[in-house]
């Protein structure tokens, strides 16, 4: 099979700790120039914007120089060019550097930042922050953790070593720990293990579990237990997503702030960071497939509904 031969590097640095966007025109078509295709297939940023972009010289070729919107079309050819950053509301909690050296880092992410740029954020995402607070900026994700969920991320710092770390993940060789703050059932027999097939379809906000083998499995562990509140620990063996915010949903104890389980709340409005989401990467241990280093990381974040309930619930 003929190996596709991969792109050439950005001619444009980081913005804000975001990659340019890289456009490779496509072969066939009935383009006459490089400006007629692009508007035609960005036709959603808006009248006018692509061929403003082009009047600007912001859309380049791999040489860096400003590609003319009547430059003929040639399949194959790459383009790149900085899209316009959708406005956002700064998350403002520190997002502090657990550990580092030159293969790896991990954060301690706060609750309502994204891991990586998606959506309507971009750079306030732990990745970009990172990017540009460390000046790092091949820096990747080797998984991610939900916008609402705080702790522990893993990064890699050299793009050829990422494949390496994710493995890590996907074939079960991390060690994870999580905690939640949830309402105590003393009905519930804990400790136990939560095996169940959990769907997460495209466009549908929250996950269901549905009939079927099993693909997400959590130990559920009660820590601590304070009046009508329990303090649990959850041990996934699988990374299914929202699997812990459903499994212990399913067990009648919803997490404390979550808006999707046991329904779907209306969405709150930018900016309001009341009432986060109790759910804490708390640690993460593994061997590191590059070094062979055995690594034991915790994060430092403490659940505010378990130290100040009456903080974290007031208005």
């Amino acid at each position: 099979m003929r190996r596709r031969t991969p792109p050439p590097p950005a001619p444009l640095p980081q913005r804000y700790g975001v990659d340019p966007v890289r456009v490779r025109l496509p072969a066939g078509g009935e383009w006459a120039t490089v400006g007629e295709h692009l508007v035609a297939r960005l036709s959603g940023a808006g009248p006018g914007v692509i061929e403003a972009m082009f009047a600007a010289g912001r859309i380049v070729g791999a040489d860096g120089r400003a590609v003319p919107a009547d430059a003929p079309y040639r399949p194959g050819m790459f383009v790149w060019f900085h899209r316009e950053l959708p406005a956002e509301v700064p998350v403002p909690f520190p997002l502090p550097v657990v550990y580092r050296d030159e293969h790896i880092v991990v954060a301690d992410k706060p609750h309502f930042l994204a891991t990586t740029p998606r959506g309507s954020h971009v750079t306030q995402t732990a990745l970009a922050r990172l990017r540009h607070d460390l000046g790092i900026p091949t820096l990747s994700a080797a998984h991610r953790l939900d916008r609402l969920t705080a702790g522990l991320v893993l990064f890699t710092v050299r793009p050829e070593e990422r494949g390496a770390y994710q493995t890590l993940f996907s074939e079960r060789r991390v060690a994870k720990e999580y905690e939640a703050v949830a309402p105590y059932d003393a009905a519930l027999a804990l400790p136990r293990t939560v095996r169940s097939r959990i769907l997460k379809e495209r466009g549908v906000q929250a996950a269901r579990e549905i009939e079927g083998e099993p693909n997400a499995e959590t130990r559920v562990e009660l820590a601590e237990r304070r009046g009508a509140l329990g303090r649990y620990r959850l041990l996934p063996r699988t990374g299914q997503t929202h699997q812990l915010r459903v499994h212990l949903n399913a067990l009648g104890v919803p997490i404390l702030g979550d808006p999707l389980y046991p329904r779907v709340l209306p969405p709150v409005p930018a900016g309001d960071f009341r009432r986060p989401l109790q759910l804490l990467a708390r640690r993460l241990e593994f061997t590191d497939p590059v070094t062979d280093a055995e690594h034991a990381f915790t994060s430092g974040r403490a659940l505010v509904a378990w130290s100040s309930y009456p903080g974290w619930a007031a208005d």
